[in-house]
């Protein structure tokens, strides 16, 4: 089992672990001594045991607060999916039917003569004009 070398608020600690875990291990001591080190900032020399009982609950603290966004972001993401869910599984629209007003032949000759009337006039006022 390797030992590895931690440092947690500026000093040195031996800690075994598994075979392969060591990057892990200097990871999490990481957030541990950015703990330790902002209580040393605000505080000052704190008994080792405390400094890391402190740095402890505050990260603990952390991961607590990260626990509960993910819990609301995965209700969110659930929701966002049944709504999804239930969009798909409506029935597809009817198609709408439009109506298009049909014009009887009668009433299309009819304006045909109603619009050869009105050029003639046209015609025969202007030549009344003109003349």
């Amino acid at each position: 089992m390797p030992e590895v070398t931690i440092n947690i608020g500026g000093r040195p600690f031996n800690v075994a672990c598994q075979e392969g875990e060591e990057h892990f291990l200097q990871s999490a001591a990481g957030y541990l001594d950015n703990e330790a080190k902002s209580l040393m900032d605000q505080i000052g020399r704190l008994p080792e045991a405390r400094m890391l009982l402190m740095a402890g609950l505050m990260l603990a603290d952390k991961h607590a607060g990260s626990e509960e966004s993910q819990k609301q972001l995965e209700d969110k993401l659930a929701q966002q999916e049944a709504w999804i869910e239930e969009l798909q599984n409506r029935p597809k629209p009817e198609a709408e039917k439009v109506e298009v007003a049909v014009i009887p032949n009668e009433v299309s000759e009819t304006l045909a003569e109603l619009a050869a009337r009105a050029e003639a006039l046209a015609n025969a006022a202007e030549e009344k004009l003109a003349g």
